[in-house]
């Protein structure tokens, strides 16, 4: 008999990205860009690489276990989940799903804030980029205001509308 079990690769890989987001559950780790990279070598051994949002994220540890857990169900035994930190997570990450997903539940998603790549190189082109209010998610107007720069995490503030009146979370461009 041969040590080598056959696991396969996208359906580990679509387990893994399917993953909610313990904090912002209508959202998966891959809309949100958090997961890099699943590889799995020829003896079946699975490493999967995430990125947190930020560097003192507390969602990272239930992450890595609703990670591991996921593709263990696919028949993976030997799953190493692996937090990278650089380059850096940036908002730009988040895919236009994850975006669509944010505002269909009520949080702005966060405007672009540059050209960045997974290589970790920052480029910046075009216009100088000038800081709007986030638009409301509900109603679409742009006139908003900051209430808190902190809303129920870190990676999220606090908006009310001036024009619905409705306060908002708006995801933070990082």
């Amino acid at each position: 008999m041969s040590d080598l079990v056959l696991i396969d690769e996208e359906a580990v890989r679509r387990a893994a990205a399917a993953v909610p987001d313990p904090e912002l559950p209508m959202v998966t780790i891959e809309d949100l860009g958090i997961l890099r990279d699943v590889t799995v070598s020829p003896g079946g051994r699975v490493a999967i690489t995430i990125t947190p949002t930020y560097s003192g994220c507390p969602a990272m540890e239930a992450i890595a276990a609703d990670v591991r857990e996921a593709v263990e169900t696919r028949g993976a035994t030997a799953v190493e989940v692996r937090t990278e930190l650089a380059p850096a997570w940036t908002t730009d990450w988040i895919t236009e799903e994850g975006r669509r997903k944010l505002a269909e539940a009520g949080i702005a998603p966060p405007w672009p804030v540059g050209d960045h790549s997974r290589s970790g190189v920052r480029t910046r082109s075009g216009p100088v980029q000038v800081t709007i209010s986030p638009r409301c998610p509900r109603c679409g107007s742009a006139r908003s205001r900051l209430v808190s720069r902190f809303g129920s995490t870190a990676c999220k503030a606090i908006y009310a509308c001036g024009a619905c009146g409705e306060p908002f979370d708006y995801f933070k461009a990082m």
